[in-house]
């Protein structure tokens, strides 16, 4: 799984799990959500039975993807404690968790932390401008209480995954911006795995009367991404919600290496299948790269786990 060259692209074999779908925002753009009892929760019974049919199925990665139980909310420790059994669980089973639940208290991340071998919450978009829009009845989307997030996870050293959403209102001074808040977090504490750049991909739930991102656009994003970001972080663009090959290319010419979690389904845009690893090597192959898995956490990385998820870790790395 190393890297050998600059023509390398990877990609993590990975399956998502949900323990709700419930969320107390309410993103005009958002296709995942439900109102608050109306999805019900993964039980840890469920989960083992749908983890025992992945473990000969070269699944690394167990993303685990949830929706928002509100801080102040009586349900709220128990939707943790189900998150943090559930990470508990895949590990237990010989998976790698990673965890992305929307913005966690300090101490939740810390006690995440000795479950998952990476953790994620996406930037998105640090314009103010958009509480009064698209985040104008999302709490957890102020992006003083993200860019928290970020910095508690250097703190904590937590390896971890961010990024940016575009096309929901903001504007390219808002990229760039964005990138440079991410940039100053990663030179002060060195977690940044990965960024995403996630082009706005419309779907048949959302409320948000806008088009998606014009797909021409995204490698012009790559390529400044790539100049404002540190060289260690990896840049990731989704394959699915690039439908053109030609853009897809140009996003890999531009200077992204990673596609992501490639597994039967994107929860969060469920409106566009992902395509399988098969057809996305024939793609880039076709065209000089090779597609390689990686696992959820980077190899200079490992030093930050405990013992327990090094050796998890590390059983990983010797069969790939």
């Amino acid at each position: 799984m190393q890297i050998s060259h600059s023509r390398t692209v990877t990609y993590s074999p990975a399956y998502t799990i949900v323990p709700t779908y419930e969320c107390f925002n309410r993103c005009t753009y958002c296709n995942f959500r439900t109102d608050s009892g109306k999805s019900p929760w993964m039980s840890l019974s469920a989960a083992e039975s749908l983890l025992k049919q992945l473990q000969n199925k070269d699944v690394c990665e167990i993303l685990i993807l949830s929706g928002e139980v509100h801080p102040s909310s009586s349900r709220r420790q128990a939707w943790f404690q189900r998150i943090y059994d559930l990470c508990e669980l895949a590990l237990s089973m010989g998976f790698l968790p990673h965890t992305n639940a929307g913005v966690l208290s300090y101490e939740e991340m810390q006690k995440l932390k000795t479950v998952n071998v990476s953790m994620g919450l996406m930037l998105e978009q640090l314009n103010p401008v958009l509480l009064n829009t698209v985040h104008k009845y999302a709490p957890s989307k102020v992006p003083e209480v993200r860019l928290q997030q970020l910095e508690w996870a250097g703190e904590l050293r937590i390896p971890f995954t961010t990024g940016l959403l575009l096309g929901i209102g903001e504007t390219e001074d808002d990229w760039w911006e964005t990138l440079e808040a991410i940039t100053r977090l990663h030179q002060r504490y060195h977690h940044i795995q990965e960024v995403i750049l996630q082009p706005h991909s419309p779907g048949y739930q959302q409320t948000f009367d806008a088009p998606g991102l014009v797909l021409y656009k995204l490698p012009e994003v790559v390529f400044k991404a790539r100049q404002i970001l540190p060289p260690d972080i990896t840049i990731q663009i989704p394959p699915n919600l690039v439908k053109d090959d030609r853009w897809l290319l140009a996003c890999m010419k531009a200077g992204a290496r990673d596609l992501g979690g490639i597994g039967p389904k994107d929860e969060v845009n469920p409106d566009y299948l992902h395509l399988q690893v098969e057809a996305l090597q024939e793609i880039l192959q076709h065209a000089g790269w090779e597609v390689v898995p990686r696992l959820p956490i980077y190899p200079q990385f490992d030093d930050w786990l405990s013992v327990e998820l090094l050796s998890s870790v590390k059983r990983w790395r010797c069969s790939v």
